[in-house]
């Protein structure tokens, strides 16, 4: 069975290059603008694994994080927030957004794809 994975960000650029990159390595990916639109599809679908900026205007990382690990399919899904500065992760650490893992930009793909495999790895052995 293929992951599916919900990449969240408000640059149109760096969702085109994690979506590439994720659908090179065999995921199905749904990309969306901003936390509204990703709160709709993640209802619709809900996915294996988020992957989330911390800072979009609107609805930002955080606050669409609380809406959807209040979804019971929501829940358990681990996810990858993205953070512009290195002083978010030392501040908070993944643990303060209820995240698996954060990633500082820039970032390098594979270390991204690396996280994800190992997220997902982690959720089937726990299941």
């Amino acid at each position: 069975m293929t992951s599916r994975i919900l990449v969240v960000d408000d640059e149109p650029c760096l969702l085109q290059i994690i979506e590439a990159a994720l659908k090179k390595d065999g995921f199905a990916v749904t990309a969306c603008l901003g936390g509204e639109l990703a709160l709709e599809r993640a209802a619709e679908c809900p996915p294996h694994l988020i992957i989330m900026d911390l800072v979009m205007p609107g609805l930002d990382g955080s606050e669409t994080l609380r809406y959807m690990r209040q979804l019971p399919a929501l829940r358990e899904v681990p996810i990858i927030l993205l953070a512009s500065g290195g002083h978010l992760r030392a501040q908070f650490g993944p643990e303060g957004f209820g995240a698996q893992a954060v990633l500082t930009k820039p970032f390098n793909p594979n270390q991204l794809l690396d996280e994800v495999r190992r997220l997902l790895t982690a959720r089937l052995a726990a299941a």
